[in-house]
């Protein structure tokens, strides 16, 4: 069985992951790929993303017991994508994750297939739905938009989706990263 690719898809906090995911999600047959969730400690209500809420004893455990493929700290919160991702990826399907972008270059460490996607949008419609969605103060939210725009990503697999449009048009644009087969199973014809 040849193993399946990593999608890390990243992107500033706002601009439409969960929203892509669960669109691709919806249209991909399990069969071709797994959308893994994360482990996090803030409530499960907190809205926007379908994850696994753990308090910081939880999370502490299962970091301590090496139940996370990848791990990190950001905005106050302790995220995690558990171990089953290796299994399926060994068994041969691609996997999408919800990551950070200044995990990155530990991520493409542990897996140097993976394939980043870098969700953008425009700046102003960044605002408009970090004010809906109704998390941060005013001041918070100039602070997100401001290292939105300071933060360089490079990689040289990278892979931008543009957000500003249409949801549709960014999800099978992700769809069709999640679909697609993994180089090394491509034959020389």
């Amino acid at each position: 069985m040849i193993p399946g690719n990593l999608i890390y898809v990243i992107g500033p906090s706002g601009c439409g992951k969960d929203s892509i995911m669960l669109y691709a999600r919806k249209h991909c047959p399990g069969s071709e790929a797994a959308f893994a969730h994360r482990y996090i400690t803030r409530p499960a209500d907190a809205g926007g993303e379908n994850h696994v809420a753990l308090l910081p004893d939880e999370y502490r455990a299962r970091l301590d017991l090496g139940l996370f493929a990848l791990a990190w700290d950001s905005h106050g919160n302790r995220y995690g994508v558990g171990l089953e991702i290796d299994a399926w990826l060994e068994a041969g399907l691609n996997v999408v994750v919800n990551g950070s972008r200044a995990y990155l270059p530990e991520a493409a460490r542990r897996y140097p297939d993976l394939v980043p996607v870098l969700v953008t949008l425009d700046r102003d419609i960044l605002r408009q739905r970090l004010i809906l969605r109704g998390r941060e103060t005013a001041e918070e939210i100039e602070g997100r938009l401001q290292r939105a725009g300071d933060y360089a990503v490079s990689h040289p697999a990278l892979v931008t989706i543009d957000n500003s449009g249409e949801l549709a048009e960014a999800g099978r644009a992700l769809l069709d990263l999640a679909r697609r087969r993994p180089p090394r199973m491509r034959r020389a014809v």
